[in-house]
């Protein structure tokens, strides 16, 4: 299938710019960083709060107490960037204004610039360094910086300090919460009485379903350490009685999905398998469900967003499942993801594009 950024097919920029690009992949770790200081000191919401008006470097130093040098290296940085800008008509270096340029307003104000943001810098950023090896070796190196205990990042996910965990589940919910107001009435068109949540993570997906349909009971099927906070937050939420938990390794071959199923879903689920990982798993779930069946694959596809910057993300995104999460997994094109699902034994029905803002496909597949 063709994608429609016709820049994954010219190569259009000037020289000049393209060098200005190569310059910022040159510096990314330093500029990173540098905007996380902004942020985290607060600088950056205080040019933001300056208005039109605009504040000065020294402004800035006075009011924050960081040293007029810590200021100056942090705002000239994200001058280069664009983050910030100076207001015209200013004569002299004592006097010049800063005020918030449009990068800057997504860095402080977009929720999707935010988790991304949190993400990259908690989980991905020093684990990073070792994106070389796990390429090499086919492991995800830098999961270390966590502890050696783990073999992928979802058994570590009940242990993690709780800055990281916090940003690990907002990264997690952001994405696939998103779509859910437009993929439940699709899923309960045809009234499942008995739901598998495969990959069921916090029960947001069940706990969502079980108040959009009073009649469903909901099974979530995930690893122990998931299941536990799921049975936490379905008590919570008042579910207690609607939803049921299986615990396990879905790839073990011990671990068998129950039967009686009228629908199946995973959201999110299946980018966190390699592919032949993924048909294997469906051929458990082929097995265990009946003609009738619904399966459900709710997944963000880089190649079927709308705008550069959340095929952008995707593409990233991958770059954390090599190094961090589990070495082998990524966030996949459209036709390779339903070729993996169907080399089990399973057709594509249905699929819904565009869903939420940040373009979510829900597949819906039935047994061949």
């Amino acid at each position: 299938m063709k994608i429609e950024n016709q820049s994954y097919y010219t190569d259009k920029i000037r020289a000049i710019d393209a060098k200005v690009e190569a310059m910022k992949i040159a510096f990314s770790p330093l500029t990173f960083q540098a905007m996380r200081a902004l942020i985290e000191l607060g600088l950056l919401r205080m040019i933001s709060d300056s208005g039109e008006d605009g504040i000065s470097a020294k402004e800035l130093s006075d009011k924050s107490g960081i040293s007029s040098y810590g200021v100056s290296v942090l705002v000239e940085m994200a001058l280069g960037m664009g983050v910030v800008k100076l207001k015209e008509n200013d004569v002299d270096d004592e006097t010049e204004k800063l005020v918030l340029g449009k990068i800057g307003f997504f860095l402080l104000e977009d929720e999707c610039t935010r988790v991304n943001f949190n993400f990259a810098n908690d989980i991905c950023y020093k684990g990073a360094f070792n994106l070389l090896e796990s390429i090499e070796y086919g492991k995800p190196e830098g999961l270390k910086q966590f502890g050696e205990n783990w073999t992928t990042v979802y058994e570590a996910l009940s242990s993690l300090p709780e800055r990281e965990k916090k940003s690990w589940f907002e990264f997690d919910h952001f994405y696939s919460d998103i779509a859910f107001p437009e993929a439940l009435p699709i899923v309960f068109a045809k009234k499942p009485k008995n739901l598998f949540d495969i990959g069921g993570n916090t029960a947001k997906w069940a706990i969502s379903s079980c108040k959009y349909n009073p009649d469903v009971s909901v099974t979530i099927i995930d690893l122990p350490g998931q299941t536990k906070v799921a049975e936490k937050n379905a008590a919570e939420a008042g579910f207690a009685d609607r939803i049921s938990f299986v615990s396990g390794n879905v790839l073990d071959e011990t671990t068998k999905f129950p039967e009686g199923a009228d629908a199946v879903w995973m959201s999110q689920f299946l980018d966190c398998f390699s592919l032949k990982q993924i048909t294997k798993i469906l051929k458990k779930i082929h097995s265990s469900i009946d003609d009738k069946c619904d399966v459900w694959v709710l997944e963000p596809l880089w190649d079927m967003q709308k705008f550069e910057g959340e095929s952008y993300a995707l593409q990233a995104t991958s770059l954390y499942f090599t190094c961090i999460a589990n070495g082998n997994s990524k966030m996949y094109r459209f036709a390779e993801l339903v070729e993996a699902i169907e080399s089990a034994g399973f057709v594509l029905a249905a699929s819904h594009h565009n869903l939420g803002t940040n373009f979510y496909s829900l597949l819906n597949f039935k047994k061949a």
